[in-house]
């Protein structure tokens, strides 16, 4: 696998000096589904453990920018990628680049819970299976270290062989956050992962997500700039595929440098 280094966009230079570094950077990425372009040239460099949010009108692309980061939108027909994704050192779309590796440590979870019509403990056990993991002392440990992470052990420790299915949908989301933990990504990619979950469930996610990332990278999308400003290190705005603003959230809510993002997060556009 390739090891060069890129180099960071111009307006993120001064990340270089982060004592935690940058964990993922694509340069000039663009998308296309058939003739349709939902990505222009965007260069964006995610710092290692922290919050990124990803903000923007709905259409703005960013979605389609979180499938770009763990390849899946290699599943959609008619689907081009043109530029550079690299997660650490690795460049994601080199022809010798295992894919499920690159998901392995990218993982996703989505706008609402998907659990799989299995039991409990078979959720979590999905993907460390399909590893490879067949122990099981080591499967059962795996599996209650990533529910203990989740803050959803103490629950479901009685109930493994329940249904998924039976669990709440603020249990299923923490479930489906655990699933993807447990096979240890290094990158997590959260796709409005809280907006079917009520008030209460909503702060109690958002704290698992401050917790998360003390060890991990988070990259959240969210319409939600309550949300973003309430627990987001870093802000990027889209704006019809392209990248308007990235910026420390606070000074991006509190001084943004481009007329675009003031309008957006003060609800005058979007």
């Amino acid at each position: 696998m390739s090891s060069v280094t890129p180099e960071l966009p111009p307006a993120q230079a001064s990340l270089r000096a982060s004592d935690d570094g940058i964990a993922l950077r694509t340069e000039s990425l663009s998308l296309w589904y058939g003739t349709r372009r939902a990505l222009d040239a965007v260069s964006l460099a995610v710092p290692a453990r922290r919050i990124t949010a990803l903000v923007g009108p709905s259409g703005s692309g960013k979605s389609s920018l979180l499938r770009c980061l763990n390849r899946l939108n290699d599943e959609v027909d008619g689907c081009r990628v043109d530029g550079r994704v690299w997660i650490g050192d690795t460049d994601a779309y080199a022809a010798d680049t295992p894919v499920h590796e690159l998901r392995r440590r990218v993982g996703m979870v989505f706008q609402r819970p998907n659990p799989f019509p299995l039991s409990i403990g078979d959720n979590v056990a999905y993907g460390l299976r399909l590893h490879g993991v067949r122990q099981r002392r080591e499967l059962d440990e795996r599996i209650e270290a990533a529910l203990r992470t989740v803050a959803l052990w103490d629950e479901v420790a009685t109930r493994l062989d329940d249904s998924a299915l039976d669990l709440s949908l603020g249990q299923q989301q923490r479930l489906v956050v655990a699933r993807a933990l447990a096979v240890e990504p290094e990158i997590l990619l959260l796709d409005e992962p809280a907006s079917a979950l009520d008030p209460a469930a909503t702060l109690r996610f958002e704290e698992l997500l401050r917790q998360l990332a003390q060890r991990r990278t988070l990259l959240l999308v969210t319409h939600n700039m309550q949300q973003a400003a309430r627990v987001a290190d870093f802000t990027a705005v889209l704006h019809q595929g392209r990248l308007v603003e990235f910026d420390d959230t606070d000074a991006l809510f509190t001084n943004p440098r481009q007329r675009l993002t003031e309008d957006f997060i003060t609800g005058r556009y979007g």
